[in-house]
């Protein structure tokens, strides 16, 4: 079973930075993609940006220009650039993966989550 562990979390104030990383363990032979969602409370879970394991990416409207999401495959860790942080980028934020766990089965998984909160 593979396991994805959150960090960089915290309460910053506007206009501020952090970087969320998460962190794969397990056996798998590769992530096949991998992304960053956030659920802020009453609302639904959004995708804030993923990435592919070529190194594609997209983001959310509300994120671009200020987020970037990237992988180091060596430490089967992605992370979250999150830059001039708004009061609205307040959530939960969580990693999920989909990995290539044999050559013939594949696996999602999701992280705990790590509050991120941005204070105006």
């Amino acid at each position: 079973q593979v396991q994805l562990v959150e960090s960089g979390g915290g309460l910053v104030q506007a206009g501020g930075s952090l970087r969320l990383s998460c962190v794969a363990s397990g056996r798998f032979i590769s992530i096949i993609v991998a992304g960053w969602y956030r659920q802020a409370p009453g609302k639904q879970r959004e995708l804030v940006a993923r990435i592919t394991s070529g190194g594609s990416s997209i983001y959310a409207d509300s994120v671009k220009g200020r987020f970037t999401i990237s992988r180091d495959n060596a430490k089967n860790t992605v992370y979250l650039q999150m830059n001039s942080l708004k009061s609205e980028d307040t959530a939960v934020y969580y990693c999920n993966a989909a990995f290539q766990r044999t050559w013939y089965d594949q696996e999602n998984a999701w992280g705990q989550g790590t509050q991120v909160t941005v204070s105006s």
